[in-house]
């Protein structure tokens, strides 16, 4: 079985890479002693370039293993594509500035203040999610997902993390926080974009079995 390391630290990502991976014979892993390794700072003005910087930063610590990072978030067009690349530290007064993700709730309790006066018709949102595979340093790849959907104006449902509970998406009537993981795996940004990469990694063996 082939191995990917995913520089997370989030239970939730690793439960939503792993449920995909396993089909394609990827065993996911975490980077050995993930927790102690210096925090890469988040600068970027896209979520691609979050995703390169943290997935090449982490893979200098897993020497010849291809690393997976990926840099996600909420994006809503009343609010002018905000959260965006700051979905993760949203409540902080200066999202930009801040060293240090914010809680969840506060997180979906500005985004509920900021829509309040907005109609539901006008709600629309999409997750974004993009991956990058580096090994040594050097990104290999990067890939895309997007799932869109709207906005409600209170939370439903008790799974998934971050603005899931918020975010409906209407082809399933479902809240990302009220899917089943197969659910998730098949309709979310993260997935969409999961599928992308194991694509390229089953294309990677197959080139390497005709060799």
């Amino acid at each position: 079985m082939r191995r990917i390391l995913i520089a997370t630290s989030n239970p939730g990502k690793v439960r939503d890479f792993a449920g995909a991976a396993a089909p394609h014979g990827i065993e996911i892993g975490s980077i050995p002693g993930f927790a102690s390794l210096p925090a890469v700072v988040e600068d970027g003005v896209t979520f691609e370039e979050n995703a390169r910087k943290k997935a090449e930063e982490y893979s200098r610590h897993a020497a010849g293993e291809i690393v997976v990072a990926d840099d996600s978030g909420l994006e809503v067009d009343a609010l002018g594509g905000a959260p965006g690349v700051h979905s993760a530290r949203y409540a902080a007064d200066q999202p930009h500035l801040a060293d240090e993700n914010t809680d969840d709730g506060a997180n979906n309790a500005r985004v509920l203040r900021e829509l309040r006066k907005v109609p539901a018709e006008k709600r629309a949102g999409r997750f974004v999610c993009v991956l990058a595979a580096a090994r040594d340093g050097r990104t290999l790849a990067t890939f895309r997902g997007t799932a869109e959907g709207v906005i409600l104006d209170s939370p439903r449902g008790t799974g998934g993390f971050g603005y899931d509970p918020l975010f409906y998406f209407p082809q399933i009537q479902k809240t990302f926080a009220e899917l089943t993981a197969e659910e998730k795996a098949r309709y979310s940004h993260r997935g969409a974009a999961f599928r992308q990469f194991l694509e390229w990694c089953d294309a990677g063996s197959r080139e390497s079995g005709r060799a």
